[in-house]
């Protein structure tokens, strides 16, 4: 039976290796590689191609939520599994938004992250037992809706994602960085966000993201 390969992504080299010496006992289970911060774990999703990706919420250079969207364009079918120690659910419901399908708590015993790993791999959702089920069905929920503005999906993937990074606080140098685009590039697809949304700056932006739920705020400091 082929082994689920896994990539572990966190900038605590201490926690990096507690969690390799976990997953390394696992039956079926093989940790295929590691990174420190966001841009290598994308960068090393698309060398080694795992099936799963274990990414820290908060990391420099690009944090777990960030790194999930350039994730799924690189690899698809990849299943990303956040961690992190905030148990408030709407950071829950945030990573599963993002597209994750895992959330476990750093709190919890390692066999949450093996049973996570499995239960992901097999297509599930996972969260950890001390954060409510009702948020996967909310999730379900409001996924099958349409925005309450119906701007917001006329933007290209590559439009939100340097959304996302804008109203988080990213330069357009950093996301130009990030993206692995010119400056420029970035620049015109904001000009085009702003257009397509009728806004006409980055605080604009930023108050269009709160109001419609696209990102939340509580976690651009974490």
């Amino acid at each position: 039976m082929k082994n689920i390969r896994v990539l572990i992504a966190d900038d605590h080299a201490v926690v990096r290796e507690g969690l390799i010496h976990v997953l390394r006992r696992q039956e079926g289970i093989e940790v295929v590689g590691e990174a420190e911060n966001g841009i290598k774990a994308v960068k090393k999703v698309k060398e080694l191609k795992p099936d799963v990706t274990l990414l820290d919420i908060s990391m420099p250079e690009l944090n777990g939520l960030e790194a999930i969207s350039l994730i799924l364009e690189a690899l698809p079918d990849n299943k990303i599994i956040i961690l992190s120690m905030h148990k408030k659910e709407a950071y829950a419901h945030q990573v599963l938004s993002s597209g994750a399908m895992g959330y476990v708590l750093k709190a919890s015993p390692s066999s949450d992250l093996v049973k996570a790993i499995r239960s992901v791999f097999s297509g599930e959702y996972f969260l950890s037992p001390g954060i409510s089920r009702e948020v996967i069905g909310t999730y379900l929920k409001s996924h099958d809706k349409k925005s309450d503005d119906p701007g917001y999906d006329l933007l290209s993937e590559r439009e939100k994602q340097i959304f996302r990074l804008t109203v988080e606080g990213n330069s357009i140098n950093k996301a130009a960085k990030i993206l692995f685009l010119s400056p420029k590039t970035i620049e015109r697809h904001r000009a085009n966000i702003m257009k397509k949304l009728e806004l006409n700056n980055v605080v604009e932006m930023v108050k269009y993201a709160v109001k419609f739920g696209i990102v939340d705020p509580e976690l651009w400091t974490k």
